[in-house]
Parts: C-alpha cells; structure tokens; sequence
C-alpha cells in the first residue's frame, strides 16, 4: 500500500548568482522539486541563463 500523510518531496525556486552580481536588469529563476529527505540543504545546478545567453549556478533561495 502506498504512504499516507506529507511527502518528502517540495517545490523549490533556483535563482541565477551571477545575473545577481552582473547589474543586468531581469532575473533567471527556475522552479522544480527535491526530495528533502535525500537532500535536506540547498541545491546548485547549472542552468541556461536567456538573458546573459550562458549556463551559470543557479542556487535554492527560501
């Protein structure tokens, strides 16, 4: 039978470090999930960023 209740899995939001730091207007953000479980502190992933037209480090905000 399946679990009831909460589960590990939640939504997180990943912003763009080095548009941050650049001063270009606009922001890259993405959102996906993570099982908090298996990963209870934040995530970095490299990400396209559109606005500077590169893969940046994109890291887990809230």
């Amino acid at each position: 039978m399946a679990k009831k209740g909460k589960g590990n899995r939640i939504q997180v939001i990943l912003e763009c470090t080095e548009h941050k730091e650049s001063g270009l207007p606009g922001t890259s953000r993405y959102s996906t999930e993570k099982n908090r479980k298996n990963t209870p502190d934040r995530i970095e992933l490299k990400k396209f960023n559109p606005v500077m037209k590169k893969y940046t480090i994109h890291k887990e905000i809230k």
